[in-house]
C-alpha cells in the first residue's frame, strides 16, 4: 500500500541508532523506498536509504515514520502541514499521545501496516499570525496550542480577546492558551482546561491564573477566528510561543489571529487503538492497578 517512506528521527538522543539498527534493516528488506530527512545524516541511512530535506520528503513519501517523543512529532507535524502523507509515530519519549508505537511492538506494527491493516484519524491544525502596525510580521503552522504569556518576570499581561470579532472578555493574567483538540492534554490541561477528543471541531481557550474569581475555559467552534489584541497602554513584556517551540516577542497593540487550517494531519495507529485507553494509560486513571 505504502511505497515511499520517510524516517524524521529525534536528533542527539542515544536510543535513536538502536531503533534504527531495527527498522531500517526491515524497510530495506520490503518493496519500498526509504527517505530519510536530512537532519538525520548522522544516523545509519541503511543499504537503499535516500537523505532529502523535510519539505521534499513530506511532499515524496506516503508514510512518514518519526522516532522518537511528542515533541518530534509535534516539530515534524508542522513540517508534514501541507502533505497527504501518512504519519506514523515510534514512541521513545516519557507520555507518548502522539507517538504511541512502542520500539518493541515497531516491526509486527510495521508488518499489519504495510499490508493496510491500521485505523487513521485526521487531526487539525491552526494557522496563526502575529499583525503589527496592519502588517503580518509572524506566521507559522500549529499542531497542539497558541500560548500568549508573560516573559521571565513575575508580572501579568494585559490583553482582550475576541472570537469572530465578538468581545469575549478583556483580562489580566498570566497568559492564554488557544489549543486544539489534540493539544488539549498538553499544556492546556495542566492549567485546568478540559480534555476534547481528537475528532472534535473546537477550540479551547483557557486563561492561565487569570486576575478574576469567575473566569473559565471556554470551548468554541472549530472554524471560528481567534483574536487576541495585546492592550496599547501597557509595555506588552509578552511573547508568543506555538507548540513550545517556536517563539516570537509581542510589543504593545500586537494581534494574534489564529484559525483552523483547511488541510489535516492524517495519523495512523494499530488496529485496536483506543484514545480513552491511551488516557487511562498515561494520566494513571486505572485505580485497579494500585
Amino acid at each position: 500500500m505504502f511505497k515511499n517512506i520517510g524516517l524524521i528521527c529525534k536528533r542527539d538522543d542515544n536510543r535513536i541508532e538502536h531503533t534504527l539498527g531495527k527498522l531500517i534493516p526491515y524497510l530495506d528488506s520490503q518493496p519500498v523506498n526509504v527517505f530519510i530527512d536530512v537532519e538525520n545524516a548522522h544516523t545509519h541511512p541503511g543499504k537503499q536509504a535516500i537523505l532529502m530535506d523535510r519539505e521534499n520528503l513530506g511532499k515524496t513519501c506516503d508514510l512518514v515514520i518519526v522516532v522518537g517523543g511528542d515533541g518530534t512529532f509535534l516539530n515534524a507535524a508542522r513540517s508534514l502541514a501541507d502533505c497527504n502523507a501518512r504519519v506514523l509515530g515510534i514512541n521513545l519519549g516519557r507520555l507518548g499521545f502522539l507517538a504511541d508505537v512502542m520500539p518493541t511492538k515497531m516491526i509486527d506494527c510495521l508488518k499489519a501496516v504495510l499490508r493496510g491493516h491500521f485505523e487513521e484519524e485526521k487531526r487539525f491544525l491552526l494557522n496563526t499570525v502575529i499583525v503589527r502596525n496592519n502588517k503580518p510580521v509572524f506566521e507559522v503552522v500549529v499542531f497542539n496550542d497558541v500560548v500568549a504569556h508573560k516573559w521571565h518576570i513575575a508580572r501579568l499581561i494585559a490583553f482582550e480577546a475576541y472570537i469572530d470579532a465578538q468581545l469575549v472578555y478583556s483580562q489580566r493574567a498570566d497568559g492564554l492558551i488557544v489549543s486544539t483538540p489534540t493539544g488539549s492534554t498538553a499544556y492546556a490541561l495542566s492549567s485546568g482546561g478540559p480534555i476534547l477528543h481528537p475528532s472534535l471541531n473546537a477550540i479551547v481557550l483557557v486563561p492561565i491564573c487569570p486576575h478574576t474569581l469567575s473566569n473559565r475555559p471556554i470551548v468554541v467552534d472549530g472554524g471560528s477566528l481567534v483574536e487576541i489584541v495585546m492592550e496599547k497602554n501597557e509595555q506588552a513584556e509578552a511573547s508568543v510561543t506555538c507548540d513550545g517551540q517556536t517563539s516570537i516577542d509581542l510589543e504593545p497593540s500586537d494581534k494574534i489571529l489564529i484559525q483552523k487550517r483547511d488541510k489535516c494531519l492524517h495519523l495512523i495507529h494499530p488496529v485496536g487503538h483506543n484514545y480513552y485507553t491511551t488516557l487511562r494509560t498515561k494520566l494513571n486513571w486505572d485505580w485497579r492497578k494500585e
